[in-house]
């Protein structure tokens, strides 16, 4: 910890003293006039170093650019074609660009409408396609996003493949707003994200942004910690095919297959990609078989775009969300009780088994030179099952009678059953953009319908059940709609101003619970969430400040209960408070944020009247901290980037309730004060030192320090997930023109020192014979691991 301290510290810290020269340069039209707000984007040896905005006099300026360094100056303006100038930062220069009429509409309006630009004062990374296409060997997207600021990530299979998960400030996927270009992609009932159902889509990725805290506002469930937004919206002008083939550690294997037809007739444009992902998991029996397509056809011209994207994601997963019993840990990390109920070998097909299919249309219009419009349409259709043997179980849980056979009575069999999940989900988004002088106004929204069937089928049993019996079906609906209005005004060169409302409805109709068929449960709620905040930009400099309320309904699981028992909304009121400071040569970042909640929803012990175990509003909680960057480039060869949040994160009081075996079940009830927050690291740091010994390669060596995490919300080190410092280690080599256009060599190394350690776990403690135990159960990680690609571009 004190060397991961230590090395963090001084990247952060160090003073470099290089030669340095200074980029000036005006941006014109054909006209010779000034631009006014062109969005200007400084590149130093391949990596973005800084962006800004130029004036009424078209003028920009970087400085302190290291002499030597390889850049690249992109422009950017609505309307107009962008362009790119290489050179060598050898001495000062002038640059004189002049931006012609673009032919198309390539801006991704649906994108930009929920996003958080530059001058926005919300905290953010941004993820290039660059970036991703070095990180992408096959892991699910959580651990594409590991090396982000405050970002914690675990995996059921051990290896980053099948079911895994991403918590970002201590908040896990469910409390994380994800959309896929503008569209809403967290489950409706459980506000899950099951990025498995989305095998390789980092393949179609061409850029991420990652908002901590409550950011901007955007579409389907509430962000109570975070927001991920994705975006696949890109135009190939020209045509281009790509194979990406890889192998690695427990039989793993990546299959992926990209083309694009370039521009069709001046308008037309085809992107695809066929991607199948195979491993056998770290996890006995872990195994994960993904299959995948994204097809994308589109229509652009200077005013108009019209694009059709169709994706889907195919998993058969062998279940490992059971966890490792603590007495396992040291002796036997890799075992799965998944199927184990089964007499002898475990039960060869306990699986989870979905498929989802993804159908997006957007239409994008420039009404004139102030005004845009984005209207998408969106359906989603889900289905799939898991599978389980099930030992012993009595024919009365199932609603049926005992079974008689042969003058015996039968009450109970084994059985394998299926629980069935199949749904639609639905609706569409819209923003209006204008943009003139110093304002920049959206008004957007969405509405959307979700159908869901909850259902399960015994399709086997030794006695007393007919195959395909069905035993439950519990349909449930839900409607949202929202509407959101941001302005963004530039009060001078150096201020800007944000203000942004959002007003959203939402209503649940749940027709029965598994284990309560009779429970029936209507819920409506009326959101409405402001924002506002101010920046200032000088000199590479970057000054914010923002507050953000943001409210959230229950999900499905919370709603079992009793009317008299209903659980209330959460409220977040986050604070925000960010300095930066960008050059061509270093940068650092602070962000202090104070995120505090009323009523936030939280796991006690408490058993409901129902029987279930069941989350309750907690009046005041907490969650406060520091992030820390920066990056500094030694040389042309060397630089390295850093890391670290330093946060508490507390539940001011609740009460506890613990099984009592010993008393007929009834809970025992202890009282807590001022206790950490479960999962919610105090500490976790991120570190990279990338080197290019020559001129086709890449070596980057990376760490990752997680702090003690606790798997309740008790504070007690009984029930805790131990720190861990991790290093994982990635190679790359290019080769151009050689039989093909690239050849790009990827060899990833991951925890390459063979760390033994668990980032997620579960506890359930209980009173047996007048003692407290502590079940603990652990989702382990694999030790030393690899992964090796190949990608080709034809």
């Amino acid at each position: 910890m004190k060397k991961l301290l230590g090395t963090m510290a001084a990247i952060l810290m160090a003073a470099t003293v290089f030669a340095q020269v200074t980029i000036t340069g005006t941006v014109l039209n054909e006209q010779q006039q000034p631009l006014d707000g062109a969005t200007v984007t400084l590149q130093v040896n391949g990596k973005k170093q800084n962006s800004i905005a130029t004036g009424k006099d078209g003028h920009f300026e970087f400085t302190n650019i290291l002499t030597g360094a390889n850049c690249i100056v992109q422009v950017q303006y609505i309307g107009l074609a962008a362009k790119e100038q290489s050179f060598t930062a050898t001495a000062n220069t002038n640059f004189q660009l002049v931006l012609s009429a673009s032919p198309f509409l390539l801006e991704p309006l649906e994108v930009k409408s929920i996003r958080a630009s530059d001058k926005a004062p919300f905290t953010k990374t941004d993820i290039t396609k660059q970036q991703l296409a070095k990180l992408n060997t096959g892991q699910d997207i959580p651990f594409l996003l590991n090396q982000t600021p405050s970002v914690v990530v675990n995996s059921d299979a051990g290896n980053g493949i099948g079911y895994t998960g991403i918590r970002i400030r201590g908040t896990d996927a469910t409390r994380i707003n994800v959309t896929l270009n503008g569209i809403p992609y967290n489950d409706a009932e459980s506000h899950s994200t099951y990025f498995v159902d989305l095998p390789d889509f980092a393949s179609s990725v061409n850029s991420i942004q990652v908002q901590r805290g409550v950011g901007t506002s955007t579409n389907g469930s509430g962000a109570f910690g975070a927001t991920i937004n994705m975006s696949t919206n890109e135009f190939n002008e020209l045509p281009y095919a790509e194979s990406n083939n890889g192998a690695g550690s427990f039989n793993t294997f990546k299959n992926t297959i990209k083309v694009g037809s370039g521009l069709l007739n001046n308008h037309f444009t085809i992107d695809a990609r066929v991607s199948r992902i195979t491993s056998d998991g770290y996890v006995d029996r872990a195994a994960s078989n993904l299959h995948s397509f994204y097809f994308s056809p589109a229509y652009t011209s200077k005013n108009t775009s019209i694009r059709l994207n169709v994706f889907s994601g195919k998993e058969k997963t062998y279940q490992s969300w059971y966890g490792l019993p603590e007495a396992l840990l040291t002796t036997n990390r890799t075992y799965n009780a998944a199927g184990t109920e089964k007499a002898g070998e475990p039960y060869n097909n306990q699986t989870d088994n979905y498929q989802q299919d993804h159908y997006q249309l957007f239409f994008n219009q420039v009404l004139n030179n102030r005004l845009k419009l984005n209207i998408a349409s969106f359906l989603t259709r889900g289905k799939g099952y898991y599978e389980e043997y099930k030992a012993e179980q009595d024919f009365a849980k199932y609603g049926l009678g005992n079974y008689v056979i042969n003058n015996d009575t039968l009450t109970a069999t084994d059985l394998v059953r299926q629980r069935w999940l199949s749904n639609y989900f639905y609706g569409q988004t819209f923003s209006l953009q204008y943009k003139h002088l110093v304002d920049e106004i959206t008004f957007g929204g969405s509405w959307s319908t979700y159908e869901g069937k909850h259902y399960g089928q015994i399709i086997w049993a030794n006695a007393g059940i007919p195959k395909d019996y069905e035993y439950y079906r519990y349909p449930a609906t839900k409607t949202d709609v929202n509407f959101y209005a941001k302005w963004l005004r530039q009060l001078s060169t150096q201020w800007n101003v944000f203000g942004d409302l959002q007003y959203r409805r939402v209503v649940h109709d749940m027709q029965g619970f598994e284990g309560n068929a009779d429970l029936a449960i209507k819920r409506s709620f009326n959101f409405f969430n402001p924002k506002a905040g101010i920046s200032y930009y000088k000199n590479g400099w970057h000054l914010y400040a923002s507050y953000a309320l943001a409210h959230r309904e229950p999900n499905r699981d919370d709603f079992q209960a009793a009317l008299s028992e209903q659980p209330k909304f959460e409220t977040l009121h986050d604070v925000e408070l960010g300095i930066d400071k960008k050059t061509a040569t270093y940068n650092w970042a602070a962000t202090f944020y104070f995120m505090n909640y009323n009523n936030q929803l939280v796991l006690t012990g408490k058993i409901n009247d129902v029987g279930s175990y069941t989350r309750i509003n907690v009046p005041s909680s907490y969650r406060t901290g520091i992030e820390l960057q920066g990056g500094v480039v030694f040389a042309k060869w060397i630089n390295a980037t850093a890391n670290l949040t330093l946060s508490s994160n507390k539940i001011k009081a609740f009460n506890e309730y613990i099984d009592n075996y010993d008393e007929d079940y009834i809970q025992k009830t202890v009282a807590h004060s001022n206790t950490n927050i479960a999962f919610a690291p105090a500490v976790i740091g991120g570190a990279a030192l990338n080197i290019t010994p020559c001129k086709n390669a890449e070596i980057s060596v990376m760490g990752k320090y997680v702090g003690r995490q606790y798997m309740d919300n008790t504070q007690n080190s009984a029930r805790q997930l131990n720190s861990y410092l991790v290093q994982d280690i990635r190679c790359v080599y290019s080769l151009k023109n050689i039989v093909f256009k690239q050849w790009d060599f990827i060899v990833q190394v991951n925890n390459l020192f063979n760390k033994m350690y668990a980032p997620n776990g579960y506890t359930y403690p209980y009173y047996y014979g007048g003692q407290l135990i502590n079940d603990n159960y652990y989702y382990p990680m694999a030790g030393t691991n690899f992964m090796a690609t190949v990608n080709i571009k034809f």
